[in-house]
C-alpha cells in the first residue's frame, strides 16, 4: 500500500471555514458520491470534527478538508473499514506513529493515489513492465483493458513485474479474479435489506458496509496466509 500523510488535528487558524456545499464542490470531482449525509455519518463516527456556527451550521477548516480527503481516500483506494482509519487517526492525533494494514506507514500527502489517467505505454513504463505481461495480466482478468488506466492498475501490473521475477505468471493467478467474485457475492448478499432503501442515508450506510466487510475479508485473507507461510 503506498504511503499516505496526514497532518494531525489542527486548529482551524485565521483561514476562512467552509460551509458543507463548499466542501462538496472542492470534493465531489474527486469523490462523486460524497454527500451532506455522508459527511454527517463520517461525523457521527468522529472521523471529522467540523466547527459549529451559533446557528448550529457546520464550518470546515484547511485541515478538516484534509482529513476528510484522507478519510475517503482510504475508503475507496483501499477499502479500509472506517474503525481502522479512525484508529490511525486517534494515534496520529496522539502523536504516535500509526502503521496501516498491510505494515505501510503514512508519509506524505502527495502520495496519496491521484486521477491520473495513464495510456498503455505509459502504464508499461511506470510499472516497469512490458506490453506481454500487460496483456497476459487482461487475459488473466486480473486488469480490465481500457484505453487509460488508473493509479489502482499501475500498482497492479508493478506487483505483476514483481511476481514475474519470482517465477509467478498472470496466469497462475487466474483464480483470484474468481475469488474477487464470491468476496462480491458475499458482500453483496449481506447488504440486501439495506439495498431495499432509497434514501441517501441508507445509501451512504450501505457503501460504508461494503467496505467494511472488504476490510474483514482482507483480514481473513491476509491471517490465512501469513498462517500457511508461517509452515513452510
Amino acid at each position: 500500500m503506498a504511503g499516505a500523510a496526514l497532518p494531525a488535528r489542527q486548529p482551524a487558524g485565521t483561514s476562512p471555514l467552509l460551509s458543507i456545499g463548499q466542501v462538496l464542490a472542492r470534493l465531489s470531482p474527486e469523490f462523486p458520491d460524497l454527500s451532506p449525509s455522508k459527511l454527517r455519518f463520517l461525523e457521527e463516527r468522529q472521523l471529522i470534527s467540523p466547527a459549529r456556527t451559533e446557528s448550529g451550521y457546520r464550518k470546515f477548516s484547511p485541515a478538516d478538508l484534509e482529513r476528510l480527503r484522507f478519510v475517503l481516500s482510504m475508503q475507496r483506494d483501499y477499502y479500509l473499514p472506517l474503525k481502522v482509519i479512525r484508529g490511525y487517526l486517534d494515534d496520529l492525533d496522539a502523536g504516535r506513529e500509526p502503521v496501516l494494514p498491510g505494515g505501510a506507514t503514512v508519509t506524505a500527502p502527495s502520495m496519496l493515489p491521484s486521477d491520473r489517467r495513464l495510456t498503455r505505454d505509459e502504464l508499461v513504463r511506470e510499472a516497469g513492465a512490458t506490453p506481454a505481461l500487460l496483456t497476459d495480466a487482461i487475459s488473466a482478468s486480473l486488469i480490465v483493458a481500457a484505453e487509460h488506466y488508473g493509479e489502482d492498475t499501475l500498482t497492479v501490473l508493478k506487483a505483476l513485474a514483481e511476481l514475474r521475477r519470482s517465477g509467478i505468471e498472470p496466469r497462475h493467478l487466474r483464480g483470484f479474479r474468481a475469488a474477487a467474485e464470491r468476496e462480491l457475492g458475499l458482500i453483496e448478499s449481506a447488504l440486501i435489506p439495506m439495498a431495499r432503501r432509497k434514501d441517501a442515508a441508507s445509501r451512504a450506510r450501505a457503501a460504508e458496509l461494503a467496505r467494511e466487510i472488504a476490510g474483514q475479508l482482507e483480514v481473513v485473507r491476509s491471517s490465512l496466509i501469513r498462517t500457511a507461510l508461517g509452515r513452510l
